[in-house]
């Protein structure tokens, strides 16, 4: 029951970049980090996101994977002393 709830409730989401940055690696493929915002009824939340995605022959976007971190201070000191120290 509770799985259904979430469900409808997230269908009035919005999403909108607030800033990206992509790199290309490959033939074919591309990173983009972007800082996103999501909006609700019930409010706003900030996050980061880490995708990785390919061009199609037209040079259209296509994304297969991605990560989504919270915009908090904490974790983002977490993920950036862990990448740091690989």
């Amino acid at each position: 029951m509770e799985y259904e709830d979430r469900s409808r409730r997230n269908v009035d989401v919005e999403f909108e970049t607030i800033k990206s940055e992509k790199v290309n690696f490959g033939r074919n493929n591309f990173l983009e980090i972007a800082r996103k915002r999501a909006k609700t009824s019930e409010g706003t939340n900030e996050f980061i996101s880490v995708s990785r995605g390919y061009y199609l022959p037209d040079k259209t976007e296509r994304f297969k994977r991605s990560l989504t971190i919270p915009d908090d201070p904490e974790v983002r000191a977490f993920v950036a002393d862990k990448i740091r120290s690989l």
